[in-house]
């Protein structure tokens, strides 16, 4: 008698789990599509800020990070700078279009718990001397290992929203990726990983433009569809190239090129420094006095050693144009932002379209 009370309170005690299963994954349906009482955006809804941009998710090197997203930085700089940036993450290109957005800044990778509330804010997967070929330290997250991270953060998306909720999420969010810098001060600077004894310079700028068509064609492929591909000085128009096609080949995708250190003034096709001088001369007020040395550094023109101390910085940063050896001043970026915003003061930075146009352009048009 006691055996079979102790088995029907066994099968009372499974029914009730399920039912609370049941339940929880009733209520768990129910407000997926809500934090702090609020819908998810789907697309094709606007934002609050009257945008068609629900987050922005960051991937890149030292343009898009200040060191928050690399492991023992303060460690493993090698030399060239503990302070890459002349304030924080929010004095960079990316976040200070995120401003523009009316977005928050995306926050580290590293710093992310898994919740929902995070992740929909955008993450930045960026790290301070990442390279798309393969790292010296596996302390910075590489090119590759970016790209696992944004399919890490897709599937915990997917499991905390639904999938088709996710979706939407995915292609209504703006992607932002800059690589190649820290590949380049590796090549010329450090040639810790040989490549130029492998690759003649435009075989090298091929294979990081290859690269990065891969992670465009990748991230597509997951849902994305509006791309901002920011672009560096040696690898020439080759990217712009690609973006052109991308967007001829992929349906409805919204990939833009922000040529931000060589842009185009006019046909001129100089790069974005020496641009500057003619424009500084042409427009009173600038506020750029010095163009040739860095605000922070050690050696002719403060680039041979990178920023290691605030004590080695200049008095006023706005007034100077590198920051340090290969990292732009806070004052220079806002200038980017606001020439790839709208096409002002530098016209013709971003093509086929500003910036701007992409972010108020439905991703269903």
């Amino acid at each position: 008698m006691a055996k079979r009370l102790d088995i029907r309170t066994t099968s009372s005690r499974r029914r009730s789990a399920m039912v609370f299963l049941c339940l929880l994954l009733a209520i768990l349906m129910n407000l997926s599509g809500r934090v702090h009482g609020q819908f998810l955006p789907t697309a094709p809804s606007v934002m609050e800020n009257g945008s068609h941009v629900s987050a922005l998710y960051l991937m890149g090197d030292s343009s898009v990070d200040c060191g928050k997203n690399s492991l023992f930085y303060p460690l493993l700089h090698r030399n060239l700078s503990l302070l890459p940036c002349n304030g924080g993450d929010s004095t960079l290109l990316p976040h200070l279009l995120a401003q523009k957005i009316g977005l928050p800044n995306s926050q580290p990778f590293y710093s992310q718990i898994g919740s929902i509330e995070g992740l929909i804010k955008g993450v930045n997967y960026g790290s301070a001397h990442a390279t798309i070929i393969s790292p010296s330290s596996q302390s910075h997250p590489s090119f590759n290992q970016q790209l696992r991270q944004v399919y890490e953060t897709f599937q915990l998306l997917q499991l905390q929203l639904r999938q088709d909720r996710a979706q939407d999420f995915i292609k209504s969010s703006m992607f932002y990726l800059s690589f190649g810098r820290d590949d380049y001060v590796d090549l010329f600077l450090r040639n810790s990983s040989g490549m130029m004894l492998k690759y003649s310079g435009q075989e090298f700028a091929r294979i990081l433009a290859n690269q990065m068509v891969h992670a465009i064609r990748t991230l597509y492929d997951a849902n994305v569809r509006k791309i901002i591909s920011a672009g560096i000085l040696p690898l020439g128009c080759a990217p712009r190239v690609h973006i052109v096609e991308l967007n001829e080949e992929l349906p409805d995708a919204q990939i833009i090129f922000c040529d931000v250190y060589q842009g185009n003034d006019g046909g001129h096709n100089q790069p974005s420094t020496l641009r500057l001088l003619n424009w500084k001369a042409s427009v009173p007020n600038t506020g750029f006095s010095d163009t040739k040395n860095a605000c922070c550094g050690l050696g002719l023109h403060g680039a041979e050693i990178g920023c290691v101390s605030a004590e080695t910085t200049c008095n006023q940063s706005s007034a100077h144009v590198w920051w340090d050896l290969y990292n732009p001043t806070q004052a220079l970026n806002s200038l980017l932002a606001d020439s790839a915003w709208s096409g002002h003061p530098l016209p013709d930075i971003c093509r086929p379209i500003t910036v701007q146009d992409l972010v108020y352009t439905s991703h269903l048009t």
